[in-house]
């Protein structure tokens, strides 16, 4: 509920004939930050949706890659950015059921149950539906490194981002307290920007591209 009111609150009127086959965005969750990137196919359907979740305070990042075919929820695979010996990985048939499920833990293997399934379902459709609001909203994700004062995005394009002035005060402590790169994360769209995400990472180092995709 509270990462729909917060997507809503962004996306406004703006929609597109024609949408992008490659997307990339973001929406703030309760408990922390969703980086979106999808790709779809030449009909227009969601081909690919890769979900970098990141938690405010503590926790492991969360890399959930989701494949479709013709529409279709295929595959979904979920992994640690540090803890590689945990993970989750589920694969559906033609008619939606579950034909391979594994959750990997740091001494064993386990099946998931049928309340893990459906919860990693519900998942995948609501990540599907917000990524589509957001890109209709034309609500897009930008990442950037900040070094003494200079942002440049992952593209190398030199920019100043207009924050609001919360994101302004969030920024200057963090840069008062960093001799070094910092990592950017920030949304822009028709009605303003929002910052997303201010870390001591070089984003850029791992930011999906199309072809990644």
């Amino acid at each position: 509920m509270v990462a729909s009111l917060l997507v809503l609150g962004l996306v406004g009127c703006s929609s597109k004939n024609s949408p992008e086959l490659f997307f990339a965005s973001g929406y703030v969750a309760d408990q922390g930050i969703n980086r979106l990137w999808r790709e779809d196919n030449a009909q227009n359907e969601p081909q690919t949706i890769l979900n970098v979740y990141s938690p405010y305070f503590g926790g492991d990042t969360i890399i959930t890659r989701y494949e479709f075919q013709q529409g279709q929820l295929h595959l979904i695979k979920e992994t640690h950015a540090t803890k590689t010996d945990l993970g989750v990985m589920l694969r559906f048939d033609d008619s939606g059921h579950v034909s391979f499920m594994q959750r990997q833990l740091p001494e064993r293997r386990e099946k998931l149950s049928s309340d893990d399934i459906e919860r990693y379902k519900y998942e995948a459709a609501k990540i599907l539906d917000l990524s589509s609001a957001l890109r209709v909203g034309n609500v897009r994700l930008v990442q950037a490194n900040w070094r003494q004062g200079l942002i440049t995005t992952c593209a190398g394009e030199q920019v100043t981002p207009k924050l609001t002035v919360r994101s302004q005060v969030w920024l200057a402590k963090r840069a008062s307290r960093s001799n070094d790169n910092l990592g950017l994360a920030w949304l822009t769209a028709p009605e303003g920007n929002e910052l997303l995400l201010v870390a001591n990472q070089d984003f850029c180092q791992w930011e999906p591209k199309e072809s990644d995709l």
